[in-house]
């Protein structure tokens, strides 16, 4: 019985780990798609054929959007999306690639030296210390944006191999192996509310700076 309620509690923070993971990324998600088409000049699709224009304004007008931020959006700004976007989609990756090894799939097999079975934490290892210390070492803000992205990428491949780090033990297809999904899930979680969250900060200090008090 005990093993039990301690599986259902397992699951429980999973659930709510994912739900917070999902509403971060969702409310990021509708700040971006919110900021675009406030600067957006696509007609209002009042009609059947604004309605098809508008579309694709919208559609070419995001893509410039998108393209000018990476530009001339604050580098911090830009770091903190990039680092989300990138451990987003590798711990994605990861754990697909890693479903499709165990079922035989596809053409990716384990990566092998010898006897020993080199696991994905290695290379995410040397990408966070690649372009950490690259970073460091140049202080270069308008390189670090692009820096976060192989940093997101190796931190994600660290963080899904959690449980086989704190177990020193392969424990990934285990129970004990969930630990590294919940590890991801709030990270995830916790990289969308940073992103939000310096935007946020952004926005207020440029609406606070603006702001001139009458003088008495």
């Amino acid at each position: 019985m005990r093993w039990k309620r301690r599986r259902e509690a397992r699951r429980l923070r999973t659930r709510t780990l994912a739900t917070a993971a999902g509403t971060a990324t969702a409310a990021l998600v509708a700040a971006e798609v919110l900021r675009i088409r406030g600067r957006s000049d696509a007609p209002a699709p009042t009609e059947s054929h604004a309605l098809l224009r508008g579309r694709e304004i919208a559609a070419r007008e995001t893509v410039d959007v998108l393209r000018a931020g990476c530009r001339t959006g604050p580098a911090n700004e830009t770091a903190v999306m990039n680092l989300f976007l990138s451990f987003g989609a590798t711990f994605a990756v990861a754990r697909a690639v890693t479903h499709s090894i165990r079922r035989g799939a596809g053409p990716l097999r384990n990566v092998e030296i010898g006897r020993r079975h080199i696991h994905h934490f290695v290379p995410g290892i040397l990408l966070v210390l690649l372009s950490g210390g690259v970073s460091i070492g140049l202080r270069q803000e308008q390189l670090d944006h692009w820096l976060a992205l192989p940093f997101g990428a190796g931190a994600a491949l660290i963080v899904d191999e959690t449980a086989l780090l704190i177990e020193l033990s392969d424990v990934y297809w285990s129970e004990k192996g969930v630990l590294s999904i919940d590890v991801g899930l709030g990270a995830t979680s916790a990289l969308a509310s940073l992103a939000l969250l310096v935007r946020i900060v952004r926005r207020g200090k440029a609406v606070v700076l603006a702001y001139d008090p009458p003088r008495p």
